[in-house]
């Protein structure tokens, strides 16, 4: 008899549920994070097992288990499956059993699990892109610093006349303690960026999509980048509005017998991925190609909104490139003898 497995992961315990194929419940345990107290409960289950799990913090030591040990995992969409199976009392053990069940029941809302290799070029861009944060933020304190004696500068801060002048300003001893702190981190930060810069060059210069992408107005490199990284598998999305109702760029609908309202974009999905295509429509909007177009949403919507929709734009012609790519590709191979 098949069984199916669900497990609310947490931080330190998860929760284990064990379902036979008729809905009985075998097993309802809760256990300490880790490869053997798990295998414990799972262990001798037959190789395939599907297993189901959210995608919540820290999910992917989980999944490295599952498949290193002949499981059959599958993430879930963790706002859909609320929406499916709410109830009235919802504990740990009601969840990991829910999950079971609607595995059991093939109504599981499931969530693309990228390969390792698109995983640890997500959390390079990530790391990077967190970094150069971490950089602004120092930048931008040290703009308020001195702004609160009255200096300003048109220049830039950090650059060799920049620091001198800088390092004349009449400051107190702590506020210059807080510049010279600033300084210190951008410092420290600029070789780890470098580096990191280099290593998504050669990745860039490998991935042929990449250059496919940065023909697009206003798209990069690290943009084409976190644009392949997030959206993985081109064929996952079987139209440019699916790709973009992935990404949280098309508007929520509301809709009660003859009365359908459209409001703000769902923002669900990739919120990194949304971050780059803003950035990227920032500069799309005064190309020839959507100068227009933007024009004409701005003063009918507003300035912010139309942003957004060239921000979509920009993702339905890259699902359009890609998506001719892959097709080429496909009718290469075939006809190789």
């Amino acid at each position: 008899m098949s069984v199916y497995v669900g497990i609310d992961v947490h931080r330190k315990r998860s929760q284990v549920a064990i379902v036979a194929e008729d809905g009985k419940v075998q097993l309802n345990k809760n256990t300490v994070n880790g490869t053997e107290t798990l295998l414990r409960l799972i262990g001798d289950l037959p190789a395939g097992t599907p297993v189901a799990f959210e995608a919540a913090f820290g999910w992917g030591w989980l999944l490295r288990l599952l498949e290193d040990y002949g499981f059959d995992p599958h993430l879930v969409h963790p706002l859909r499956c609320k929406a499916i199976a709410s109830a009235r009392l919802k504990n740990d053990k009601v969840d990991a059993a829910t999950l079971a069940q609607l595995l059991r029941a093939d109504l599981l809302p499931e969530a693309w699990i990228a390969p390792a290799e698109v995983r640890q070029l997500r959390a390079l861009l990530r790391h990077r892109a967190g970094l150069v944060r971490l950089g602004t933020q120092q930048r931008n304190r040290i703009h308020a610093v001195v702004a609160d004696f009255g200096y300003d500068r048109s220049g830039s801060y950090l650059s060799g006349p920049g620091r001198g002048w800088l390092a004349g300003l009449d400051l107190p001893a702590t506020s210059r303690e807080v510049v010279a702190d600033c300084l210190a981190v951008i410092d420290g930060l600029a070789p780890a960026i470098d580096r990191i810069d280099g290593e998504l060059r050669a990745r860039a210069k490998a991935d042929p999509r990449v250059k496919t992408l940065t023909t697009l107005p206003g798209v990069g490199q690290f943009t084409a980048l976190v644009m392949v990284a997030e959206i993985g598998d081109i064929s996952r999305f079987p139209s440019a509005r699916k790709l973009a109702s992935w990404a949280g760029l098309t508007p929520t609908v509301r809709g009660s017998d003859r009365t359908v309202r459209h409001g703000h974009i769902s923002k669900q999905g990739s919120a990194w991925l949304r971050w780059v295509l803003n950035q990227a429509a920032q500069t799309a909007k005064r190309s020839p190609e959507f100068a227009a177009t933007y024009a004409a949403i701005a003063k009918r919507r507003g300035k912010k909104i139309a942003t957004i929709a060239i921000a979509r734009k920009l993702l339905t012609r890259a699902w359009h490139l890609l998506n001719e790519m892959q097709a080429t590709n496909a009718s290469t191979q075939l006809r190789r003898p």
